[in-house]
């Protein structure tokens, strides 16, 4: 059964949902040539404990496999769940962090992808429609409406700009829980799948690829990357279904922890 907050249960998911929305616009201003991706994922603990949450990612498991970083962060071709280690960012990549916090039993998810100095044009294309990918996705979140039409946006935003999806990794219900149902592709057909209800807190994140869907697991069991080595792009919102329009919960700005 897939989860229907109450109004008490939105304010902490809202709470949960700014304060990773923070961490994530303080932790890309870190981004730049010769810092370690360790040194970002340091850095992102450092600003949980300054806001008294947890990582919703450090030490999630997955069968035998404890995720070891808080954050995750994932250079160039890698898709998602990169592992912070000593290598150190480039000019010219481009650089996903996914940031999720537990804060009063609730978790707040968010992503986005960051250019690193000047990129190519066809990568900055790349970035700018997963990003308006995710835009459009979120219009169609509403009370009512059919969950393949959020998904089905998401695929005909990537296709139509000669893009490919990735089909193996997708959105997801968030709550207490970081992964809930509804699962939340980045492909679909329109009219298909569960109505949305109000209350209903759901994590839109399209992952978008510059050449083949296909994927590859690296050897460290988390890291997964395109199986040509080109670009990946990465956004995702934590989004609450309402009676009227869709409310962004973890909408960026520059706002100070608390």
């Amino acid at each position: 059964m897939i989860p229907i907050k109450t109004g008490r249960e939105i304010e902490k998911m809202r709470q949960a949902c700014r304060t990773a929305s923070e961490i994530l616009d303080r932790v890309s201003e870190l981004v730049r040539p010769g810092i370690s991706t360790k040194e970002v994922d340091d850095a992102a603990a450092d600003l949980m404990q300054e806001a008294k949450v947890k990582s919703a990612f450090l030490g999630y498991r997955l069968g035998h496999r404890v995720f070891p970083g808080n954050i995750c962060i994932s250079l160039n071709d890698e898709i998602v769940h990169g592992i912070g280690s000593a290598r150190r960012i480039q000019y010219g990549d481009i650089v996903k962090l996914d940031i999720g916090v537990v804060e009063n039993g609730w978790v707040g998810d968010t992503a986005s992808t960051v250019a690193v100095g000047m990129i190519d044009e066809r990568t900055e294309k790349l970035l700018q429609v997963t990003e308006n990918a995710l835009r459009r996705a979120i219009t169609f979140a509403h009370d009512g409406v059919r969950l393949g039409d959020i998904c089905s946006e998401i695929e005909n935003e990537a296709t139509r700009n000669q893009f490919s999806v990735v089909r193996e990794f997708v959105g997801h219900g968030v709550g207490r829980k970081l992964h809930e149902e509804p699962q939340v592709p980045n492909y679909g057909k329109r009219g298909s799948g569960p109505r949305l209800k109000a209350g209903m807190t759901l994590a839109i994140e399209p992952m978008i690829n510059f050449g083949t869907a296909s994927v590859r697991l690296l050897d460290d069991g988390w890291t997964v990357c395109t199986a040509d080595g080109m670009p990946s792009a990465h956004f995702e919102h934590t989004v609450l279904i309402t009676k009227g329009e869709p409310e962004i919960l973890t909408w960026r700005g520059k706002t100070q922890l608390k």
